[in-house]
């Protein structure tokens, strides 16, 4: 898994947990199941979806490679109630194996061609238990929602302890074929200061995913074009892809 070197910082990190709350994806991972059983998150980031299925009663291991992530997601981790660990998702070794594996925050794009997603893949599939389900999303290409990231759509403003207002908005750089390459750029209030950072990401479509996941060993694959469970279509956002082991 590439790590993002702005996220390795923890000053980032925490502006970047400050902007990115989950909500009705959230409440999807939260809700799929109510059974407590032990769940991996890949790509935890700074924990917020893995603290809430630890609140829900659930065994949960969160894993990133970024050390600026982590810092944050174990500061708000008060009661100690995940297991945490800094390591690329294609290279982590743990010693048991996980009834529900997760990669929220569309993850899954971070893995810019097969062969960095099949070895996440195959390293998250031998970490299951049999017939453990493994969740992720993508953002769906055909719906291009790249072109919605202006600083004129996505400009948003929050105060944060210690720090005071942030302003922060998103400029596409180039987009080539499955990958989109755009800057978060942060700028600090009180001192104007402007902190960025490059992403890119890869959509890849429905088909390529579903491949991919059989790829890697994973039997029936549902596929979901929405937090509310809808189908998916071509014309769906997203694509939420939900993979038996």
């Amino acid at each position: 898994m590439p790590v993002d070197p702005a996220f390795a910082r923890f000053d980032m990190a925490r502006l970047y947990d400050a902007f990115n709350h989950h909500g009705e994806d959230g409440d999807f991972y939260e809700n799929f199941t109510k059974t407590p059983c032990r769940v991996l998150d890949i790509g935890c980031g700074t924990g917020s979806v893995t603290l809430r299925l630890a609140d829900c009663g659930h065994k949960v291991t969160g894993v990133d490679p970024a050390d600026g992530m982590l810092q944050v997601a174990r500061m708000k981790d008060r009661e100690s109630k995940v297991e945490w660990v800094q390591a690329p998702a294609a290279e982590f070794t743990l010693p048991y194996r996980f009834d529900l594996a997760i990669m929220t925050g569309h993850v899954f794009q971070v893995f810019l061609d097969d062969a960095e997603t099949l070895a996440a893949l195959h390293n998250t599939h031998r970490h299951m238990a049999p017939g453990g389900r493994l969740l992720l999303e993508s953002r769906n290409p055909l719906a291009k929602t790249w072109e919605d990231w202006t600083r004129g759509k996505t400009r948003e403003q929050r105060v944060i302890h210690g720090i005071g207002p942030v302003d922060v908005h998103y400029q596409i750089k180039d987009v080539e074929g499955e990958h989109v390459t755009f800057d978060a750029v942060f700028t600090i209030g009180a001192t104007g200061e402007t902190l960025v950072s490059e992403s890119r990401l890869r959509f890849a479509k429905a088909e390529t995913i579903q491949s991919l996941l059989s790829a890697a060993g994973f039997g029936e694959v549902e596929l979901l074009g929405w937090w509310d469970g809808a189908p998916y279509t071509e014309t769906s956002l997203e694509i939420i892809a939900i993979a038996r082991a």
